[in-house]
């Protein structure tokens, strides 16, 4: 009975301790950004936040956090990966709110996001460096890091934010349930290698909070969260010096894209089955994987491809949008634009019962399509194609992003480069535009059928980064890249000719401003990108310098 009393007791104060790390914390709220895009459909959508929303961000309170100067050379212009996050994981020092973050130079650094500073960092040596690389090919990592996600849909709103209560999901601990004590990595580790469960008192062992990296020799590392050390031998997966994009890990299945041939490597999707280490590839044949983020996933675990330059022919689905089953990769469906390249990886997104897919093309149009069937039976007949919203020659939007607002309007979102086009008839605008803005339509039915309501053009902005959303506060990047078609520039005369980047936060119903960084980072921006949760938002920039943004921790 006293045994039973003193476990009540420590159980119990665990988690009146929990939730005063909670209160502290602001009721951070949300789930974890795990991957490119956030989620599986790369909607780039922080459905609710505990303090983060359109009415907080213009008070006192939200500002720049904190800075963190981390050891990675950039190759060509690449640097840092947008940060992967895990909220409140408790282990043997107890709690930690981490961020993960890939670097050019095979590097993965895990970060105390509370706290600004380094946890652990681990480098990968490359068996096969490459010398010099290209724009097109800069070799070294190139894909994010990732967490494990699902195939499902994010509920649209996972409790109140901005001032609300609650978390997004529960403590992440090494710690078993009350009475069967500490679980130790080792015996997780031993457990796992004997295939059986036990290893803590009762036979409990949780399962192990993993993230993977890609290095620049084409192997997928695995390791834990709490230390960086690998959980298993590394697995080959693509050849060296691919050029590798939006690494996710899905049902058990890790999956990139390549794109430019770099490495050897053919042009498609990789799919890596991480049990059996067996790899599987479905092959283009001719145009790489278009945009930033990499494939997206439907909730039936679809996997959703757009390409680029190539000429289509029935063997080859250049300037297309795919459908590949998971896990085998084989072709469902497809959509070709024509004549025009995919610029973007597609977003996907549910309207009134239907999952439906966005995705941009060179001419500066974004098609909406039905993933039950792509392009209807011609696979080249879209829901519907916006009029042109960009006409700059170097447009590459990268990806898209999407949210539903509390009125249940769902919105698509696109950066685009140079002036926004006459005709596109967004009906809100927020001043001029000459380098490029964030641009946004509201997804209506008409005749029958979704099609995208022009709605608001933000403030002129140079370069655009894909925007991402947080409780309805649209987090925008003026990229500061200098952007060129001039192929003989170098990325050192590239990166001499850029601008400062500065982060914006707009209503993301209107595109008004509500807040700036100002003057606060000194460098620019080449991929990589924003993340967020947890009252902060995240940006990598390319003289290795990871910015933290938002509400400071109350102590």
């Amino acid at each position: 009975m006293r045994r039973r009393t003193s476990l009540l007791a420590i159980y119990f104060g665990c988690a009146f301790v929990w939730m005063g790390v909670a209160r502290a914390q602001g009721w951070r709220g949300g789930g974890d950004w795990t991957t490119s895009g956030n989620d599986a459909q790369r909607s780039s959508w922080v459905r609710t936040d505990g303090k983060i929303s359109k009415e907080s961000v213009q008070k006192p309170g939200f500002q720049f956090l904190w800075k963190l100067e981390l050891d990675n050379d950039p190759k060509q212009l690449n640097s840092l990966t947008a940060p992967v996050l895990l909220d409140f994981y408790i282990g043997h020092r107890g709690f930690r709110s981490l961020a993960f973050v890939g670097g050019s130079s095979d590097n993965v650094f895990a970060i105390d996001t509370d706290l600004g500073r380094i946890e652990w960092q681990k480098h990968f040596p490359s068996g096969s460096p490459q010398q010099g690389g290209s724009l097109a090919c800069p070799g070294g990592m190139t894909a994010n890091v990732t967490r494990p996600t699902s195939a499902a849909l994010p509920a649209p709103f996972a409790g109140r934010g901005g001032g609300g209560f609650g978390r997004g999901g529960p403590a992440r601990s090494a710690v078993g349930e009350p009475g069967q004590g500490a679980v130790t990595l080792a015996q997780v580790e031993a457990a796992r290698r004997a295939g059986g469960p036990p290893g803590g008192p009762g036979g409990y062992v949780p399962k192990p909070t993993l993230v993977y990296a890609l290095s620049s020799d084409g192997m997928l590392h695995t390791m834990y969260v709490s230390n960086g050390d690998d959980t298993e031998p590394p697995a080959r997966f693509l050849p060296a010096n691919a050029n590798a994009r939006g690494l996710i890990v899905v049902d058990n299945v890790a999956y990139a894209a390549t794109a430019q041939g770099c490495g050897g490597a053919a042009n498609g999707v990789w799919g890596l089955d991480l049990a059996s280490k067996e790899v599987t590839t479905w092959k283009s044949n001719g145009g790489g994987n278009a945009g930033s983020a990499g494939p997206a996933i439907g909730p039936d675990g679809t996997l959703y491809v757009a390409t680029g330059e190539g000429e289509y022919s029935p063997t080859s689905y250049s300037r297309s949008l795919v459908a590949l089953e998971p896990k085998t990769l084989k072709l469902k469906d497809w959509y070709t634009a024509g004549r025009q390249d995919f610029r973007a990886s597609p977003v996907i997104f549910v309207h009134k019962g239907k999952t439906l897919i966005a995705a941009a093309t060179k001419d500066g149009r974004i098609h909406l399509l039905d993933s039950a069937a792509l392009g209807g039976s011609d696979h080249q007949t879209p829901l519907y194609k916006t009029p042109v919203y960009s006409t700059a020659a170097d447009f590459v939007p990268g990806a898209l992003a999407s949210w539903q607002d509390p009125g249940g309007s769902r919105w698509v979102l696109a950066p685009t480069a140079g002036p926004v086009a006459s005709d596109a008839a967004f009906t809100v605008t927020n001043g001029d535009v000459t380098h490029g803005a964030i641009v946004a339509w509201k997804v209506v039915d008409r005749n029958g059928a979704p099609a995208l309501q022009p709605g608001w053009v933000s403030r002129d902005m140079v370069s655009p980064l894909p925007p991402m959303i947080v409780n309805g506060v649209v987090f925008a990047v003026s990229s500061g890249a200098f952007r060129a078609n001039d192929s003989q520039l170098t990325a050192a005369e590239r990166a001499q000719r850029s601008s400062r980047a500065v982060l914006y936060a707009l209503d993301g119903t209107t595109g008004k401003e509500l807040w700036s960084s100002g003057d606060t980072i000194p460098s620019f921006v080449h991929g990589g990108g924003l993340s967020g949760g947890g009252n902060q938002v995240y940006l990598g920039t390319h003289d290795g310098t990871l910015y933290a943004f938002g509400f400071p921790i109350e102590h």
